[in-house]
């Protein structure tokens, strides 16, 4: 079963701010706890799907990738959805505490604060022969990453983080009422389980920098207009090693002057004179790897198909290419020669096609006017 969209279920706009998220979160959460609605399996599932959506949404990262690429983004992301009422729980202890008193799943345990970069999008524009045969090109783009200064710490040099006297470096603060025992997690250090007290003055204390990053990327041989690479660990780090986002390529492709790509097929139009369409022919014409000798049959028509094999674009799988398909189109003279023009009258009498009767100049009418 398809997705709702996240926004939908929570019946916000796409700019919504937090605060108004969270809000209307509250609002599905009540009505739809399990406490509330015993035994109904339609709010159980309401209220799965909120909290889903609402797990998306408050955080930065997930809802970026969300807006950029949607369900299938997340999908690359690590971010799975929810197995259980044990998930929706832990995730949101701070929001049930409010209303419900807490969470009966909650832990002393830290919970892991490891998240992963976020997804970047690149741009590529190619011309029509760089995106059949493939190659390598070098991209320049900016992005976030670790200050040097600091390695990562936050902190400036000479120091270090230490550790939250609130929850003691666990990330979580452990709440009890009566039977409930909820963890949220730490206001004081957000969940790091660390606090910066001397931020470092290359990246304020954040961690991260802005940077350009110059990247040699491999386009395979056989992309299309829209296609996607994805380059895996090539985004934005995330909180801890290893857990870089991705950088995904979009494809632009120029149009060709001479050849149209369909699918893995190059089609093109060849224009031949009456002659060379009546008598046969032989032509050498352009392909993607140079010119081709052709030959024209006797009596070709207008729309006549000859195909060249294995002269279109490479399978990006790796099963062979495509074809050249060469369509022939028979081009009317326009402006004949007086001998031309005798020479086809011949022809048509002979052949018994008639055509319309030559028309006369002014200089052969007024000749035709004094002999008479």
């Amino acid at each position: 079963m398809e997705k709702r969209d996240y926004y939908e279920v929570l019946g916000v706009q796409r700019n919504a701010p937090l605060q108004e998220i969270k809000s209307s979160y509250r609002k599905l959460a009540l009505k739809y706890h399990p406490d509330k609605n015993p035994d109904s399996k339609e709010a159980e599932a309401k209220f799965k799907e909120a909290a889903e959506a609402y797990s998306v949404l408050s955080d930065p990262e997930k809802r970026q990738i969300y807006d950029q690429y949607g369900h299938q983004g997340l999908r690359g992301s690590g971010f799975s959805g929810f197995s259980g009422f044990e998930d929706i729980f832990s995730s949101f202890g701070d929001i049930f505490s409010d209303f419900f008193g807490g969470s009966p799943f909650g832990s002393s345990r830290r919970r892991s604060t490891v998240q992963r970069g976020a997804d970047l999008r690149y741009d590529l524009q190619l011309e029509f022969t760089e995106a059949v045969f493939g190659l390598e090109r070098e991209i320049e783009l900016e992005r976030y990453e670790l200050c040097e200064e600091c390695g990562g710490t936050g902190a400036k040099a000479g120091s270090r983080p230490e550790t939250c006297p609130l929850c003691h470096g666990r990330g979580q603060v452990v709440h009890s009422q009566g039977f409930f025992t909820v963890s949220t997690t730490c206001s004081q250090c957000h969940g790091e389980g660390t606090i910066v007290r001397e931020p470092c003055s290359a990246c304020r204390g954040t961690k991260r920098v802005i940077k350009k990053r110059k990247l040699q990327v491999k386009i395979p041989a056989g992309v299309d207009n829209g296609s996607r690479l994805r380059l895996t660990g090539e985004g934005e780090p995330g909180s801890a090693p290893g857990h870089n986002g991705d950088l995904y390529l979009f494809i632009h492709v120029k149009e060709h002057d001479f050849f149209v790509r369909d699918g893995e097929n190059i089609l093109c139009e060849i224009p031949i004179s009456f002659p060379q369409a009546a008598l046969g022919a032989e032509l050498e014409i352009p392909t993607l790897d140079g010119m081709h000798t052709i030959k024209i049959p006797r009596g070709t028509q207008t729309g006549h198909i000859i195909k060249i094999r294995g002269s279109g674009v490479t399978n990006l799988r790796g099963y062979g290419r495509g074809d050249q398909i060469v369509q022939i189109k028979v081009v009317t003279p326009t402006n004949l020669t007086e001998r031309q023009e005798e020479l086809l009258r011949e022809l048509s009498d002979i052949t018994g096609d008639p055509v319309l009767t030559k028309k006369k100049n002014f200089f052969e009418k007024f000749k035709e006017q004094i002999i008479s």
